[in-house]
């Protein structure tokens, strides 16, 4: 048996996460602690009560998933859960993985999370909205079409993600954003909007991009103890440079989640374990692959209901 880790990003955030694990795992509370302490704010009131506006915003939403990310993963590895073969993180989810890999320690990944989540609030103004049902190559061209037809560097829209074949995310200035997404529900595609201010994962985060690049600069990353699939590439790293030089190109490329998945199922994963808030990536994982076995850990029950089935499956091989 081959295992995966795989951490979820903003989007999937919800009121009261990390809550059941902070009550019942001390340590998951001490994660919340030293992280609030770190932050000099409190990010697991925000995580546990809300209000949900209030989390709704990059500036929060950012440092809570990756809060409620790590907590999960203490518990899930002071319960005795297995280390994976491979780690993977969807966008903000990639810094969650470098710490579970010893690539960042805490208060480093705290505060470049921070940094990232202030910056992308700040960034000029964009659009960003799932395209499902519409292979790459066609939306991909409807892409290049408008970029190229508007003559302005700032007018531009590309794929941001490729969560599945069929589950795609643009991500440009606003026009272009709707220009594309009318004409992909005129040929049959579901297009919805997201309720972001930024175009993420494009080139309009480029000065974001400089000035996070900058702000990476100031850490020295260690050599993961086990592969990090990362984002830009989906080639796995362990070697801390690589790793370093890979994440600065992330605000600005595409979120190749998709390829992600496949390349750990090449290798020979067979089993998913979701770490953080929902089930997400564990329903894109099942899209992709429907072999795959997919957990996930956001609470007590589920933490406990993952442990026993991985023991299991471990103990039968």
């Amino acid at each position: 048996m081959k295992l995966a880790c795989i951490f979820p990003g903003q989007g999937s955030q919800t009121v009261g996460m990390g809550s059941d694990l902070y009550q019942k795992f001390p340590e998951a509370k001490e994660v919340f602690d030293r992280i609030d302490k770190i932050a000099g704010r409190q990010l697991s009131k925000l995580s546990f009560e809300g209000p949900v506006e209030e989390l709704k915003r990059t500036l929060n939403t950012q440092p809570t998933m990756l809060a409620t990310s790590i907590a999960a993963w203490q518990s899930y590895m002071q319960a005795g859960g297995p280390k994976p073969n491979f780690v993977a993180g969807h966008s903000l989810g990639e810094f969650s993985a470098l710490y579970a890999a010893g690539a960042l320690p805490l208060e480093a990944v705290i505060k470049l999370v921070e940094k990232r989540a202030q910056l992308m609030e700040a960034c000029p103004p964009g659009a960003m909205s799932a395209i499902l049902g519409m292979k790459f190559e066609k939306l991909n061209e409807l892409c290049n079409a408008v970029s190229a037809a508007s003559n302005d560097e700032k007018k531009v829209v590309m794929v941001a993600n490729f969560n599945t074949e069929e589950q795609l995310v643009i991500s440009g200035d606003p026009e272009s954003v709707g220009n594309v997404s009318s004409q992909a529900k005129a040929a049959g595609a579901k297009v919805i909007p997201l309720a972001v201010g930024g175009a993420f994962h494009s080139p309009l985060m480029g000065e974001a991009a400089k000035e996070f690049s900058g702000e990476l600069s100031k850490y020295a990353f260690a050599d993961a103890q086990f592969p990090v699939v990362q984002n830009v590439t989906a080639m796995a790293h362990t070697n801390g440079t690589i790793i370093q030089n890979t994440l600065e190109q992330q605000m600005t490329s595409s979120v190749l989640w998709y390829e992600t998945i496949k390349f750990m199922l090449h290798q020979g994963v067979t089993h998913f374990v979701e770490i953080g808030s929902g089930k997400a990536l564990s329903g894109m994982v099942k899209r992709i692959s429907k072999d795959a076995q997919t957990y996930n850990i956001e609470d007590s029950a589920s933490l406990n209901k993952t442990i026993a089935a991985i023991t299991k499956m471990v103990g039968a091989v």
